[in-house]
Parts: C-alpha cells; sequence; structure tokens
C-alpha cells in the first residue's frame, strides 16, 4: 500500500519537534558528494512517493543518496538508486531497497527539467531529502558535471580561504 504522509497522521507525537528548526523543515539526508561532482544550477523541491515503512525507516535516518539520479520516463519523474535500508520492524511490509520512486512535480515543470536534460546535456542529482511540515520532500538540482580541474581548484580555493580564517584568527 502507498500513502502519502498527511500531518494529521504525525498530530501529538512531538516526534520531529526536537529536530526541526522554525521552519519545520528536519534534514535526513544530504548528497555531498553532488557539489563535490556538479556545479548546481537550478534547485527544486519535489514529493516523493513512498510506502509507510519507508517513511518510518527514513526517521530513524537509514538512507543513502550518494549514487542516486533521477529520470523522466513517460512524462513522469523517477528517483533511482537511493537507498533506504529496511524498517526493522517492518517484516513484511518492507520494500527492495534500491527500487525506483516516483517524484511529484508539476508537468509543466517535469517538461521543462526533461528538455533541459536532453538537450544541454544536464543531470538530474538529489541534493537532500528532508520533511517539511510531516512531508518527506526531495530537493533535486539540475546540474552540470565537474572536469578534474575544477574539482581541484574548488579545493584550492577552499584551502585558501581556510588558510586566511586562520590567520586572521591567530592575529586576534
Amino acid at each position: 500500500m502507498v500513502y502519502f504522509e498527511s500531518a494529521r497522521s504525525r498530530r501529538g507525537r512531538g516526534e520531529e519537534a526536537a529536530d526541526t528548526d522554525k521552519s519545520g523543515i528536519k534534514i535526513a539526508a544530504q548528497n555531498r558528494k553532488a557539489w563535490h561532482d556538479y556545479f548546481v544550477e537550478e534547485k527544486f523541491e519535489a514529493g516523493i512517493e513512498l510506502s509507510g515503512t519507508e517513511v518510518k525507516s527514513i526517521r530513524a535516518g537509514t538512507l543513502n543518496l550518494k549514487d542516486a539520479w533521477c529520470s523522466v520516463r513517460d512524462g513522469e519523474l523517477f528517483l533511482n538508486q537511493m537507498h533506504i535500508s529496511p524498517y526493522e520492524h517492518g517484516n513484511i511490509f518492507n520494500k527492495d531497497p534500491l527500487r525506483t520512486r516516483r517524484l511529484l512535480m508539476h508537468k509543466g515543470e517535469i517538461r521543462r527539467l526533461q528538455a533541459q536534460v536532453s538537450q544541454q546535456g544536464f543531470a538530474l542529482i538529489p541534493l537532500s531529502v528532508y520533511f517539511k511540515n510531516a512531508r518527506v520532500k526531495v530537493e533535486i538540482g539540475l546540474c552540470r558535471g565537474k572536469k578534474n580541474y575544477d574539482k581541484r581548484d574548488t579545493l584550492a580555493r577552499r584551502d585558501a580561504q581556510r588558510e586566511m580564517e586562520r590567520a586572521l584568527k591567530a592575529r586576534d
């Protein structure tokens, strides 16, 4: 059974109250490798279709976005290779950890993304998964791949910034 988690189903439990900021957003996972391997041109927010045990497993923090990517098929957006570990109390209701999951966006946005991916050589990469008012959301980036010299340049800039901060701290 697939359902969309409602705010009503979480009311009164107080589970996420301690870990959320003032806007009601609790980050479950981030894809830091995406920022290293790609230039993120634009960001989008999408809902995700999950089963109940998958939501509970995400709440426990057992998911991995490292090798995940998105694809557009038949006018629908899908998330591939996102690993959600089986919920330990889920028994027969657990799903395949690497199954393809459908993302929920407006048709116009999906068409626009599909056109950019097919014509301009961009990729759709999930950047983070988070809870927004008790609903699971995925932040998707429209990304362009980095070359090795771009990665080295980024690392050199970061090291230089770190050295400047150390020097200022030592001076004070």
